[in-house]
């Protein structure tokens, strides 16, 4: 929400026709709701940084005085470059306070990034410190390589400052991001392991999870509420339940993944395989989580018998 010193502007920030408003809209990416709400208007958009910059954007216009299409054009274009220059600034400040003092300037500005982006009510960017200082303690305490430890922790969310803009999971996209510009192996690998979606490459890999899962399950680090918490896991496991020759199904990692027992006299291995994608197709219409969810169907025989 954007205050406003008198509803007259209002009409000046639509414009004639509408001009003003449009323009304002198509250079910020932000919608802008100009209702009955005396003396304010809502900014409505999924990036919280592109919000920054059009509440900036339009606080300033409205202290300057002269709104219309070309000055709009160049205020967002220098709120841009000042907001972008004050993220990499931020990401600099916290990777320096860490002892990070080689990333590429485009990881520091993504991190700075994370500063608009919350999960459940928690910073990204001060989460990822955290959890930072947890795995350097750790690897240190263990005679690990901290290091590698401190610098993926740092950066396991990165992918999360673009995957409102790219197609791809936040840790695909990070991957891909932070291979391009450089990063070593070792610190690409542990970073690419703190959901468990790959084997552990090395012990500070785990200790990278590991942080990460004390500095987001902390008391009063996330506002996510436990009922309705365990309502979602709940309806994870009845959708599962639901279909045939489904045995017991277990939802794990906080929701990320579920996992689903068959019998395997009803299903047969093809059947594992359709029955995978038909749950997956059930989860993506039925409920609403964030990132992704791994649907893994294990289908067991065993042969037994005894020597007497």
């Amino acid at each position: 929400m954007v205050d406003l010193p008198s509803d007259d502007l209002k009409g000046r920030i639509i414009g004639r026709e509408g001009r003003n408003i449009r323009a304002l809209e198509q250079a910020t990416g932000v919608d802008l709701i100009i209702d009955d709400t005396p003396g304010a208007i809502i900014l409505s958009g999924f990036d919280p940084y592109r919000r920054e910059i059009a509440k900036q954007a339009i606080q300033r216009l409205i202290a300057d005085g002269r709104i219309h299409p070309a000055r709009i054009e160049e205020i967002v274009q220098k709120v841009k470059e000042e907001t972008d220059e004050a993220v990499r600034k931020e990401g600099a400040d916290i990777a320096f306070d860490l002892g990070l003092h080689d990333l590429h300037p485009d990881i520091l500005r993504l991190m700075g990034r994370l500063k608009f982006r919350t999960s459940y009510g928690q910073n990204v960017l001060y989460h990822s410190a955290e959890v930072a200082r947890l795995a350097g303690l750790m690897a240190r305490e263990l005679g690990l390589d901290a290091h590698v430890a401190v610098r993926a922790a740092f950066l396991h969310d990165i992918g999360k400052a673009i995957d409102r803009e790219m197609q791809g999971t936040h840790l695909e996209l990070g991957i891909e991001f932070l291979r391009k510009h450089g990063e070593s192996e070792p610190v690409v690998m542990a970073m690419a392991a703190h959901h468990m979606d790959i084997d552990w490459p090395s012990l500070e890999a785990m200790i990278v999870q590991a942080a990460d899962a004390i500095s987001a399950a902390r008391p009063g680090a996330r506002r996510d509420i436990l009922e309705s918490y365990v309502k979602r896991l709940e309806k994870l496991e009845g959708i599962a339940d639901s279909f045939k020759g489904v045995s017991k199904a277990f939802a794990l990692q906080a929701g990320r993944e579920i996992r689903i027992m068959v019998e395997s006299e009803k299903i047969s291995d093809e059947e594992a395989i359709w029955l995978s994608k038909d749950i997956a197709r059930r989860i993506e219409n039925e409920l609403e989580y964030p990132g992704q969810i791994k649907v893994t169907v294990i289908r067991e025989t065993r042969a037994v018998d005894y020597a007497k």
